[in-house]
């Protein structure tokens, strides 16, 4: 559904200028969820805004279903988006901001009524949205977003704010539009909550791509590996070794690499080994995020030591 080509972008020139974005280039597919993660300073925020036209590229070109932005005759009937939860005029009421909005983008006004009770704001369509709290204004940005009916979401940071019983919400209200056919791009430092419901990840660091794949392709990095404690040390690190398994023991105790508790367990109930202990300790979708993106961490605090 968006492909981006060879995006660069600078800010400034000289020794203080900034390269932000870095030749970057992926394809971002229709009917799922695709999860934009990298440190602060990864150039995220540009690449958003880049690709709705709000940053103008150096170079390279985004396009949505083959069509850039600036060419879609009614890009709010096509592209959703919330960059900035902030983007309402604090005197006007809810409705109200919807309604301008709708108005603006050539959309009916009878889709207002039916955002507000999506996004769960209909008990608050006539507040003043300066007394909006952050979550709130993430709905309503959100609602703006779904207006007209679009194909893609394009979201930055949208689960700010919001309470457990809201991300949860936002979790499934996106899974659905995903399931629908559309497409949600959406950046995310809570890497362990986007791992819940993302089905792709797009990894930058630096303004450069790391990795755009899969999360099933990601987690297959996982390190996994497991200690067992049996009264049987030697037969049973002969059994695992003539079964394929990589073990070695040290301290009386058998490490395996490569297996998963339950095959220890299961392998031991079969030849009758009695276990004493088995404990599995595996590396986190988030310690594999945060392995490829510290060479490029724009800020990262200094180990002391006692």
């Amino acid at each position: 559904m968006i492909s981006m080509s060879g995006i660069t972008k600078r800010f400034g020139s000289g020794p203080d200028g900034r390269l932000a974005v870095d030749d970057l280039t992926f394809d971002i597919a229709a009917g799922r969820v695709t999860g934009f993660v990298g440190p602060n300073g990864a150039g995220k925020s540009t690449t958003m805004r880049i690709m709705v036209g709000l940053t103008l590229p150096d170079s390279g070109e985004v396009r949505f279903d083959g069509t850039a932005h600036h060419d879609l005759p009614q890009p709010s009937r096509v592209v959703g988006a919330v960059l900035d939860p902030r983007c309402m005029h604090p005197g006007l009421t809810a409705r109200q901001h919807l309604r301008a909005a709708a108005a603006y983008g050539g959309i009916p006004s009878s889709r207002v009524e039916a955002v507000l009770a999506d996004v769960g704001l209909g008990s608050a369509a006539d507040r003043r949205t300066g007394g909006f709290s952050l979550g709130m204004r993430q709905r309503l940005a959100l609602a703006g977003a779904l207006l007209g009916e679009p194909q893609v979401l394009l979201l930055d940071e949208p689960s700010n704010g919001l309470d457990p019983e809201g991300i949860r919400w936002l979790r499934t209200r996106l899974a659905d539009f995903a399931d629908q056919g559309g497409t949600v791009f959406i950046s995310s430092h809570l890497i362990s909550e986007l791992s819940m419901f993302a089905d792709d990840l797009v990894v930058i660091g630096g303004g450069r791509l790391l990795a755009a794949e899969s999360v099933e392709e990601m987690t297959r990095r996982v390190d996994r590996s497991v200690t067992v404690t049996t009264p049987d040390t030697d037969e049973f690190l002969a059994l695992l070794r003539a079964n394929g398994v990589d073990a070695g023991s040290s301290d009386g105790r058998i490490h395996v690499r490569g297996a998963t508790a339950d095959d220890i367990s299961r392998l031991a109930h079969e030849r009758r080994i009695r276990l004493i202990e088995v404990s599995e300790v595996s590396t986190s979708l988030e310690d594999i995020l945060l392995e490829l993106t510290s060479s490029s961490a724009e800020f990262a605090a200094e180990s002391t030591s006692a």
